[in-house]
């Protein structure tokens, strides 16, 4: 069966029918699910979201073709056990940024640029990201990020140090921000 697998895989990678394939990995924040297009990374899933539901989602949004596929996922994998190991700071890996658009896309590209280890405010990143008075729609580009961790939300605070909400979970993105020692 696995052979069976391996090969239908390769079959629609090497005919283009393929395209969102996926794989979980487990973190000390709980099972991730990865999905990622030819284009690079899309989407990361904490358990609390259902992963069937975000699967299912994306094919809604954006193509019912998703495989399990974990190979094409392999550096990804290795990047965030890399993080979560303490020996990455940055994640190097290319983004497929489909599903987000406009100013929460500008949120999303100015998140790497928060050093490891720091953290901003969400009214800091409204500004860094030219829309001063944005402080909430900082709040709900961060909310629906949909690379968590890899794009580090995490590191967006209240502006009294408090950390705020997060899709993980509260214990996630206190355990993320220990692990950075934020």
């Amino acid at each position: 069966m696995q052979r069976l697998h391996e090969r239908l895989t390769a079959a629609a990678a090497e005919q283009h029918t393929l395209d969102i394939a996926y794989r979980t990995v487990d973190s000390p924040i709980g099972k991730l699910l990865l999905a990622a297009t030819e284009r690079g990374i899309l989407r990361v899933a904490f358990e609390v979201e259902n992963h069937d539901a975000v699967l299912q989602l994306l094919a809604e949004k954006l193509s019912p073709r998703i495989l399990f596929a974990p190979d094409r996922l392999d550096p990804a994998a290795r990047e965030l056990d890399e993080y979560f190991a303490g020996t990455r700071r940055e994640f190097d890996l290319p983004v497929d940024f489909s599903l987000s658009r406009g100013f929460r896309l500008s949120v999303l590209e100015h998140l790497p640029r928060i050093a490891y280890g720091h953290t901003e405010s969400y009214a800091q990143v409204a500004l860094a990201t030219g829309s001063p008075r944005a402080v909430r729609a900082v709040g709900t580009a961060c909310a629906t990020n949909p690379l968590p961790v890899i794009l580090p939300c995490h590191r967006v605070v209240k502006s009294d140090g408090s950390f705020g909400s997060y899709l993980g979970g509260t214990e996630a993105k206190r355990a993320l921000l220990a692990l950075e020692a934020a």
